[in-house]
């Protein structure tokens, strides 16, 4: 198998994740519908009975499904706007965030060699992707081997090197490390990622909500206690336990959908990295020190 088809191989397994991602979504929906339901039915009923509920939950559905679908869309709607913060919030330029990590910005004239040749690979690599030469970096505190691309647009990307990756790398090594980070530039992998963070901030706001709604319920019992009716402490309790559970577990089920999308980014970075620099010894021999 060629780097390109390595490379769609990767982008194919992307969009079937992502597509997973979106139903795991839809799927919290559709949970959150039923609590909807259940805790309604609780509501309405004059004595908590979720057993005859649950037997009537057909009913409820057909004859109030106006409600129903506006609830939908007001979860949708709350899951958008808080994704749309958390994007906003990370939407931030590459150099803020290479700043941000103790980078310090160089170029062609800086007095290393070691330096000169990172700003020489990156010209390379700006060329053979066919993107504009990015801001060059290097985390001079940092001795391990690192490297990274940040930034949420082509426009404002950069390239950040560890000093430890400049020292232990060999030119080739370098090349191909290099030319993994510019396909995360070219493919817009930093943007997917934010994109993806978004959903899971509203799916955790979700659980939050549920785990206030259950330290509630120790204020209600005490009026509950005190001659108040029970049955609105049990809603507040389903409710509160409902929204935790499903916050949690979507969570969880975001994180690993959203982790295997990286690694199949990672694997495209992989091969796109033999495409730029037309040399698979190079990233091998980078991966093997890393992995050392």
């Amino acid at each position: 198998m060629n780097f390109f088809q390595q490379q769609e191989q990767a982008r194919a397994k992307t969009r079937r994740l992502i597509f997973v991602y979106i139903l795991a979504v839809a799927v919290i929906v559709v949970a959150l519908d039923a609590i909807f339901l259940l805790v309604k039915y609780f509501t309405l009923s004059e004595t908590v009975q979720p057993l005859a509920g649950l037997a009537n939950i057909k009913a409820l559905i057909v004859a109030d499904t106006n409600s129903l679908l506006l609830f939908s869309l007001g979860i949708i709607a709350f899951i958008g706007l808080a994704s749309l913060y958390r994007m906003m919030s990370l939407r931030g330029g590459g150099s803020k965030v290479a700043l941000g990590l103790g980078g310090a910005r160089v170029d062609g004239n800086h007095p290393d060699r070691k330096v000169r040749r990172l700003v020489n690979i990156v010209e390379e690599m700006a060329i053979a992707s066919g993107l504009p030469v990015p801001q060059v970096y290097v985390l001079e505190q940092e001795s391990g081997i690192n490297a990274f691309a940040a930034g949420h647009q082509p426009e404002d990307a950069v390239v950040a090197v560890t000093r430890g990756a400049l020292e232990i790398f060999k030119r080739d090594e370098l090349q191909g490390v290099l030319g993994h980070e510019f396909s995360h530039i070219l493919n817009g992998d930093m943007r997917m990622n934010i994109r993806l963070l978004g959903p899971l901030f509203g799916i955790t706001l979700i659980g939050a909500m549920g785990g206030i709604l259950l330290r509630s319920t120790a204020y209600r019992r005490v009026r509950s206690s005190r001659g108040s009716s029970g049955g609105g402490v049990l809603v507040v309790l389903l409710l509160g336990v409902s929204l935790t559970v499903i916050g949690y577990i979507g969570l969880l089920a975001g994180r690993m959908i959203k982790a295997a999308i990286s690694r199949q980014r990672e694997y495209l970075a992989d091969a796109s990295a033999v495409q730029f620099t037309r040399d698979n010894n190079g990233i091998g021999g980078a991966l093997k020190k890393i992995a050392a």
